[in-house]
């Protein structure tokens, strides 16, 4: 279609940014990586639990199988090899990040693939390959330590994978197409967190049984590697770090050197502040504060929350393509602070389907819009030479709120009740909001650089 076809003229202006923003392959592939992003993380944390618990796991087990998930936590740990080492034969055909990320994918499918073949036996005996370590468990811990450890290498490797993701979309896309990046990218991690959540555990339920489905999953995996091959390699022109001393010290070094890098650290953990806050406690506050019964509450905050997030992603990123960095953050930002005052409303308010829907919807969709804004903020502030490295200290550190604001909220819910409690969540978006503010200059910086410069 030209640009002076009268049929174009007659598009939607959103409709047409949206086509502008979404239609190219360097975003498209962000669809797919996504998908690979989100597929591991309920299999080794949601649904292995429900696993574990159905084979007669105890309580005390299934909490420690929590501590699965801490790979996601510390991959900033090992982000410098991923900055520094290049596999030999694969970066010169895929290029440095896709390199990695091709083989990240099949071992990911072979240990998920492991999963279903091991599976967890009925009789509680020991393996035998556990040798002198048996005697230190249960029979019960040792029929269920095959899948565990395996688990832990799903963690690891995923974590890993998530690492490189974050840093080839920093490499590869140009500022103009951050917002619709991260938008998509949103979009893939939460189908593959459906996939891997809701379906994978009726595939299990219904169908396959759960070896089968991990089995499954597995394919699903392999299948995502297909993608990865068609997916665009980023520009060349993007060196390694030269030393594995390099790729650790000179990521730190090289971005407190920047002015105001403090206050953007500041900022980072303020930005999403009043939105951890908003649901550090929201299912709790459902049926507890606001009477709405689990089937309500599952049926409606997870259905609607994830089709409002996903809406939010997407109008976000496109959004952002048009009104800058900053300036999609700071409105995203006020966005998703008010937002909270529905929850307060249901506080307030009898219960009400329709205005839990509603609620929920609001409270999601603005969220939706804010991580688009954020990710491509974080994408931003990345050196390309040390994208995976700074990435991966970046999002911990934008984690913080989200980790430690779930204890304080019980607290503060004791104390002020839950209206007071979401009048407090919209005031503590405020901080962030201040700190964009402030540093405006330098997020419009930032924002303008070419791709591929530092």
């Amino acid at each position: 279609m030209s640009r002076n076809d009268p049929a174009r003229r007659l598009l939607p202006r959103s409709a047409t940014t949206l086509r502008a923003v979404f239609g190219n392959r360097n975003v498209a592939s962000m669809l797919f990586v996504g998908f690979a992003s989100g597929l591991p993380l309920a299999l080794s944390s949601g649904t292995l639990q429900a696993w574990l618990t159905v084979r007669g796991a105890t309580l005390g087990e299934i909490g420690l199988a929590t501590l699965i998930g801490q790979a996601y936590v510390f991959k900033f740990l090992w982000a410098p090899l991923l900055d520094r080492v290049e596999l030999p034969g694969l970066a010169s055909r895929l290029g440095r990040r896709r390199s990695w990320l091709l083989p990240l994918q099949a071992l990911l499918a072979l240990v998920l693939g492991a999963m279903g073949w091991v599976g967890i036996p009925d009789a509680a005996a020991a393996p035998h390959w556990l040798g002198p370590l048996a005697g230190y468990l249960s029979p019960g811990q040792a029929r269920l330590l095959p899948v565990v450890l395996l688990a832990v290498v799903l963690a690891f490797v995923s974590a890993s994978q998530d690492t490189v993701i974050d840093a080839y979309r920093t490499d590869l896309l140009p500022p103009e197409q951050r917002g619709a990046g991260a938008a998509v990218v949103v979009l893939g991690y939460r189908l593959g967190m459906v996939v891997s959540g809701g379906l994978a555990l009726w595939l299990a339920a219904q169908w396959l049984g759960w070896r089968g489905m991990y089995a499954l999953m597995g394919g699903l995996m392999a299948l995502s590697m297909l993608p990865t091959l068609w997916a665009p390699r980023e520009p060349a022109s993007l060196p390694a770090p030269a030393t594995l001393r390099a790729a650790v010290l000179e990521p730190a070094r090289e971005f407190f050197g920047r002015p105001q890098a403090v206050a953007l650290l500041v900022t980072i953990v303020l930005y999403k502040l009043g939105d951890a806050f908003a649901g550090a406690l929201s299912t709790t506050f459902l049926i507890r504060g606001a009477g709405y019964g689990p089937a309500e509450v599952g049926l409606v905050y997870k259905t609607m929350g994830l089709l409002s997030t996903i809406v939010g992603a997407l109008l976000g990123g496109a959004w952002l393509a048009r009104l800058g960095l900053w300036r999609s953050l700071l409105v995203f930002g006020v966005a998703q602070g008010l937002s909270n005052l529905a929850y307060w409303g249901l506080a307030v308010l009898p219960p009400s389907l329709t205005l839990m829907a509603g609620a929920v919807g609001v409270e999601n969709f603005t969220s939706g819009m804010g991580t688009a804004a954020f990710v491509a903020f974080l994408s931003a502030l990345c050196d390309v030479r040390y994208s995976a490295t700074q990435f991966a200290l970046l999002s911990a550190l934008s984690a913080v709120g989200r980790v430690y604001v779930g204890p304080l909220s019980g607290y503060m819910v004791e104390r002020m009740g839950w209206p007071g409690f979401y009048l407090f969540s919209v005031a503590s978006a405020l901080p962030g909001l201040l700190m964009l503010v402030l540093l405006r200059r330098t997020i419009e910086q930032r924002d303008t650089r070419p791709a591929g410069t530092v």
